[in-house]
């Protein structure tokens, strides 16, 4: 290996200089790449580690535990066995090896210098009043910036409402590498779907939307998903297109499940059970099977918001999509007063009850507490005067202390009652607990999934 003038690597074959990252006819013709993945969470690392099976990938976080943590090959999300982690990982940068694949982990900006190809997988979250804050992915365009040469390809992965990855990550992307979109660098848009805690529908195993700045980046990013995609690729025909594709695949769940829950809540002032009546019409071929709930999370929670904040912006007040988004905010009052008149009914006091939450993660069988609704569910409990445990074997407590101000149990003492218990999240470990031995006399079971046998529990949602 040796250096170009930009500063990156090139290779001698079949008695031709390809200068890699320098011209696009290049990325096509040797396929040789040096990807970097920018963010190392639920959604960077499965896609590192599945590009480490075929390329020479480093895997960039700014979280120094995280990447610790990583090099140890110690995936603390979950979302990677580590056996499978550690047969990719290698001790050196691989990019500067010859015919080297594998990934390695580092929070060094000079160990992506060598990249000719950039996934940006960071959050796009919202602010205290639901407004999409683009600030991560604002200080990651700026970090690949930095290392950014003639010839290189910047793709995004972050959810975003239709616009902002060239009208808003290009021009930090242009400031501060000093180089010009679509003459000196490109960029390209494949939008994450990633399903937390889903160990069927994996990374390689979903279909993956691709885009590019022109038609040939676009056939390049395509290409180069489909070389490790065994579900697949669809070329968007536009970076917008393949924005808009994604941020409505969330809204569009947001707004079936707010039908389902505000079937709930006529539901239960006609005393008939919600997951009876789904039951039953689910027995017709077309009948689209959602389910009430507590809908949280990084995608489902938020996505809509980013959609509906630029409809805004161009004239457009959406009514279906905020509509559905208060309707799903509202569940956890919902479920806490359900609770509270069963108590009620039961003759139970409910100032100074204890209440047993199971769950504290945003979805089952997952450790991410990020935007969890079950926390309102706790919240507006206490705020009725009761004391609620929590219980998650599955959530980190420290995680859920520094986040929630709560504390939470990871196992359960055994000789504890309850006045009630809630089941806010339908983790596999709780299908297997005798609840029944932890209720007092009179106690309750409050069922928010529906997943509990029903002659044990006293309601659901």
């Amino acid at each position: 290996m040796k250096k170009n003038r930009f500063g990156k690597n090139y290779l001698i074959g079949n008695d031709k200089l390809y200068a890699l990252g320098y011209s696009v006819n290049f990325h096509r013709m040797n396929k040789k790449y040096n990807i970097a993945v920018i963010g190392l969470g639920y959604v960077g690392l499965p896609l590192a580690r599945l590009f480490a099976t075929r390329y020479p990938v480093v895997g960039f976080d700014i979280n120094e535990k995280r990447i610790n943590d990583l090099q140890k090959g110690n995936d603390k999300t979950f979302e990677i066995e580590d056996n499978i982690l550690q047969s990719v990982l290698v001790k050196t940068n691989p990019f500067l090896k010859e015919n080297q694949n594998g990934l390695f982990c580092s929070m060094s900006v000079n160990d992506i210098n060598d990249a000719n190809i950039y996934i940006i997988t960071v959050p796009t979250p919202i602010d205290k009043h639901n407004r999409p804050d683009l600030t991560p992915l604002y200080k990651s365009s700026e970090t690949v910036g930095h290392v950014l040469s003639k010839g290189d390809i910047v793709i995004y992965e972050s959810t975003v409402y239709p616009g902002v990855t060239e009208e808003e990550c290009v021009p930090v992307l242009e400031r501060v590498s000093g180089l010009k979109f679509n003459k000196d660098f490109f960029v390209g848009y494949s939008p994450e779907r990633i399903n937390p805690g889903d160990k069927e529908h994996t990374v390689e195993k979903i279909l993956k939307v691709t885009s590019g700045s022109t038609p040939e980046i676009g056939k390049i990013v395509d290409d180069l998903y489909k070389s490790v995609i065994v579900a697949g690729t669809h070329l968007a025909p536009t970076i917008k297109v393949a924005e808009a594709s994604k941020v409505i695949e969330n809204s569009q769940r947001d707004v079936n499940i707010a039908f389902m829950n505000e079937l709930a809540k006529i539901f239960s002032l006609m005393d008939i059970d919600t997951h009876d009546v789904l039951e039953a019409a689910g027995t017709k071929w077309n009948f689209l099977k959602f389910k009430p709930g507590l809908v949280g999370g990084h995608c489902i929670g938020v996505d809509p918001f980013y959609l509906a904040q630029k409809a805004q912006e161009i004239g457009y007040y959406s009514e279906l999509i905020l509509a559905a988004r208060r309707l799903n905010d509202s569940m956890g009052a919902f479920v806490a007063s359900q609770v509270v008149k069963l108590m009620i009914k039961n003759d139970i006091k409910v100032k100074g009850a204890k209440i047993l939450n199971l769950g504290i993660t945003f979805k089952e069988n997952c450790p991410d507490i990020r935007n969890s609704k079950a926390i309102d569910v706790i919240t507006h409990l206490q705020d009725y005067g009761a004391e609620v445990i929590t219980f998650d074997p599955w959530a980190n407590a420290d995680e859920v202390k520094h986040e929630y101000n709560i504390n939470c149990l990871s196992a359960l003492p055994e000789n504890e009652k309850y006045d009630a218990i809630v089941l806010t999240v339908s983790h596999q470990e709780f299908l297997q607990l005798n609840l029944e031995k932890f209720l007092k006399h009179n106690g309750l079971i409050y069922d928010v999934k529906g997943i509990l046998k029903k002659e044990i529990i006293s309601s659901r949602l």
